[in-house]
């Protein structure tokens, strides 16, 4: 399963803003099921952002983001995310 979720961060706010997201990542990392985590900017668009996450299945994100250290540092920094669906199945699991 994989997790991505954008963000619109001022210039002003950028470094604030990649300090909660390492934070953020780094707290997801401890959780049981987490594969892999990046944080990307975009190329365009210098205030767009990205934290993205791998899980092994939607349980084990549901599950990490209601750990004590996923509640203190990555729920807050999501609550910020642009408002649109962001849980995707990973494409190994499809019939093609």
């Amino acid at each position: 399963m994989i997790a991505i979720s954008r963000f619109r961060v001022p210039e002003e706010r950028t470094e604030d803003f990649v300090v909660h997201a390492r934070a953020a990542i780094d707290a997801l990392s401890q959780a049981d099921g987490f594969l892999t985590g990046d944080l990307g900017r975009n190329l365009d668009e210098p205030t767009l952002w990205t934290v993205s996450t791998r899980w092994r299945n939607v349980g084990s994100y549901r599950r990490g983001l209601g750990t004590y250290q996923a509640r203190m540092a990555a729920v807050p920094l999501l609550s910020l995310a642009i408002d649109e669906p962001s849980a995707y199945e990973d494409p190994v699991n499809f019939d093609l």
